[in-house]
């Protein structure tokens, strides 16, 4: 895992690439490096955290064939041994053990095409000197972050976006229009950013910069529709549990490729328990495992996981979070996710990452289980509830019954529900579910039930008009039933602008590589394929996953409730974080060209008095705090 950077100047500006490299240094702090190609004016930048080849072979940007093929690279390609080996055949000589080196030869060889080769998670740029060209390329899940900058005559790339504010070319004009997405699911969806000119290269795309014309093209080589889209397999359920496994099993070996330590994140959910169990079998020794608690039984998921880890016999690390550690991390946001990032969970998951780090340079997530095996509540919920919009009737009886139960009353319920039968974090699921059934169709439905805030609401408090094409994304596949419609848009949107970003920052603030075994594109590949009716059976999400873990782990220890890192943000935001709430939502502090100061005072002291509206207030600062950072 890395940081890369670098713009197009013909100029000697050797200072402002090292600026660009030094503001996002913990990406890397083993080596770094820059190239400056004369004839181009490309300048090229790398800071590197060493995990393949730590010798100085692996340095980068690493230059080949005479200085025609230079690379920055971010990221891992898992199967790099294999095309080294047909490289091999093909007369390639290497000087490295590196999956960078692999890269380079891989593109000199097949061109872009090479990507199709590649297993992994990865955001890179080469310079093709034979073709005049600089190419930018993301992986396809979009683990890997890669930004590009266009201005007058001038581009720029990089692994985050505070490396252009090194650059005195980079113009910190805010993109308004993203606001309210923002503040209605706490994230800015690609390809835009806060700031105007600055982009996202999305996942599963490449970019061609045509150094002479100073044009680009971006261009699509890989989209999860594609897969949903194909026939749907006719096979036995032991047929695919069989195949599924036996891609897991290969995913996890790939990923366990490395020169320094390893570890996993273990939450005790069935993603995470799964992904340790095959490795824990794999290995024949003692894997480390990492949690965090809270002494808040309500959001404590640590005993669970210890209880999986004693069972797999793992060397097992707990940490619980007190008011400090949270009252430090806080105030280091804005840096670590550069825009506005309104995901909560991004706390416990940086101090789970610096939990790790003090044992391992790589740590296994689970991320990507619930889009991919259809898993979110939100799924089931709006399938079932997907044909009251073709009955009026139906529709208006259960609008009116929805308006007597209370979010209190339904906890309530909740509370006395056996274990098993028991929803996590119920409030919040209900109000999405009132705003959903008051959509005026299944998109808007799913919309609403994706938003933390009500659209109503920021109308109310915001004075950026809401531009209804902005983001249109719910791309329907044609052909395929609603839940996996859900589905796929969450693995483009919701799972690659929230989930993984949060956990990219996360790790990188504290120099640990994440890698995503379940976010191997050959699952996704082809879960998308498998009937949906084999996808969530028996009511349960999950199921043909939950199959796979029961081989490794008794039923009873994993069927239970799973919230994920919640975090108690209504009581914290009250008692620890009231300061710094009264601070950035002061008149005094509100940009009056972009928020009503009088709702924003109405919708704090509501707050403060016991309304449950802390992800509204969560937001608001966030993007306060943001804008403190790297605006005013």
């Amino acid at each position: 895992m890395c940081g890369i950077a670098g713009f197009i100047d013909k100029r000697k500006k050797e200072y402002i690439i090292n600026d660009m490299l030094k503001i996002q240094s913990y990406r890397g702090p083993d080596d770094n490096g820059t190239y400056f190609d004369e004839s181009s004016g490309v300048y090229f930048g790398h800071n590197r955290l060493s995990i393949q080849d730590l010798s100085s072979h692996g340095h980068q940007p690493f230059v080949s064939d005479c200085g025609k093929y230079i690379i920055v690279f971010n990221g891992e390609v898992y199967n790099f041994k294999n095309i080294k080996e047909e490289l091999k055949k093909l007369d390639y000589k290497f000087i490295s053990n590196s999956d960078t080196e692999v890269i380079l030869y891989s593109y000199k060889q097949w061109g872009i095409k090479c990507i199709d080769k590649f297993i992994g998670m990865f955001a890179f740029s080469v310079l093709d000197k034979v073709q005049n060209k600089l190419v930018l390329v993301r992986d396809r899940a979009g683990v890997k972050p890669l930004f590009y900058y266009v201005g007058e005559n001038q581009f720029m790339f990089s692994s985050e976006i505070k490396s252009f504010h090194k650059h005195p070319e980079f113009k910190k004009e805010q993109n308004l229009e993203v606001l309210p997405y923002f503040f209605q699911f706490g994230y800015i969806s690609a390809p835009y950013t806060i700031f105007q000119n600055c982009y996202k290269l999305e996942a599963g795309h490449y970019l061609e910069y045509d150094i002479e014309t100073l044009k680009f093209d971006i261009i699509k080589y890989w989209d999860v529709n594609d897969f949903y889209l194909k026939e749907k397999f006719d096979k036995s359920e032991n047929q695919i549990l069989e195949n599924i496994e036996n891609i897991l099993d290969d995913s996890i070996d790939l990923r366990m490729v490395s020169d320094v330590p390893v570890g996993v994140f273990l939450s005790g959910g069935y993603d995470s328990s799964l992904v340790a169990s095959i490795l824990a079998k794999k290995q024949g020794k003692k894997i480390n495992t990492f949690t965090i608690g809270f002494d808040d039984e309500k959001y404590n998921e640590a005993k669970h996981a210890k209880t999986i880890a004693e069972y797999l016999g793992t060397n097992h690390t707990e940490y619980y979070m007190n008011n400090s550690d949270m009252l430090d991390l806080v105030e280091s946001l804005p840096f670590y996710y550069d825009e506005p990032f309104g995901d909560s969970s991004a706390l416990p998951t940086m101090i789970v990452s610096k939990l790790a780090r003090q044992s391992v340079t790589v740590a296994l997530s689970a991320d990507g289980g619930d889009e991919t095996f259809c898993g979110y509540s939100k799924y089931f919920f709006l399938n079932k509830f997907q044909n009251i919009f073709s009955n009026s009737f139906k529709r208006g009886v259960l609008k009116i019954g929805l308006n007597f139960l209370s979010a209190d009353t339904i906890e309530f319920v909740n509370d006395k529900l056996p274990k098993n039968l028991k929803q996590t974090n119920i409030k919040d699921k209900y109000i999405k579910f009132k705003r959903a059934i008051n959509s005026d169709s299944l998109e808007e439905m799913f919309e609403n039930a994706s938003s933390y805030v009500d659209k109503d609401e920021i109308v109310r408090f915001l004075k950026i008009k809401r531009d209804n094409e902005l983001f249109i994304k719910w791309n329907k596949v044609d052909n395929t039933k609603f839940l996996e419609q859900m589905m796929a848009v969450d693995y483009k949107i919701f799972m690659n602008d929230d989930v993984l970003t949060k956990v990219d920052r996360a790790t990188m603030s504290v120099s640990l590589e994440g890698r995503e075994p379940l976010l191997d594109h050959r699952i996704i590949e082809y879960m998308a394929r498998v009937p949906v009716e084999q996808k969530y059976k028996n009511k349960q999400g999950k199921y043909l996953l939950r199959q796979i873990l029961y081989k490794y782990l008794p039923q009873e220890l994993v069927d239970k409730p799973k919230s994920g890192f919640q975090i108690p943000l209504n009581k914290w935001l009250r008692d620890e974080l009231k300061p710094l709430v009264l601070k950035y939502l002061d008149e005094e502090k509100l940009d009056q060209n972009i928020f009503d100061k009088d709702e924003i005072n109405s919708i704090k002291n509501k707050f403060f008095e016991g309304a449950e509206i802390g992800t509204t207030i969560w937001f608001i600062l966030m993007y306060q705090m943001w804008k403190e950072k790297w605006l005013d």
